[in-house]
């Protein structure tokens, strides 16, 4: 699987954010739930400060969450 070259630019934008110490981590709420989120965003300021959002710090165990990568034909070992 390939990461899309739209995510590539991302996350590339992201590293350049934190090697130039413009990252904040903001509490905001879920658009949906309302619930606290915790999100890191690029800031830039141009006359005025402005924040961008990346993604947000995910609650409780981050391993349960994810499946990890696994190349196709790959053996499942446990």
């Amino acid at each position: 699987m390939a990461i899309p070259d739209a995510f590539r630019r991302i996350f590339e934008t992201l590293l350049r954010a934190a090697a130039d110490g413009n990252l904040a981590l903001l509490e905001c709420s879920d658009a949906v739930t309302g619930a606290p989120r915790y999100v890191i965003c690029a800031v830039s300021y141009d006359g005025q400060f402005s924040l961008t959002p990346f993604g947000h710090l995910h609650e409780g165990d981050p391993y349960a969450a994810y499946l990890a990568f696994k190349p196709r034909g790959a053996e499942v070992t446990h």
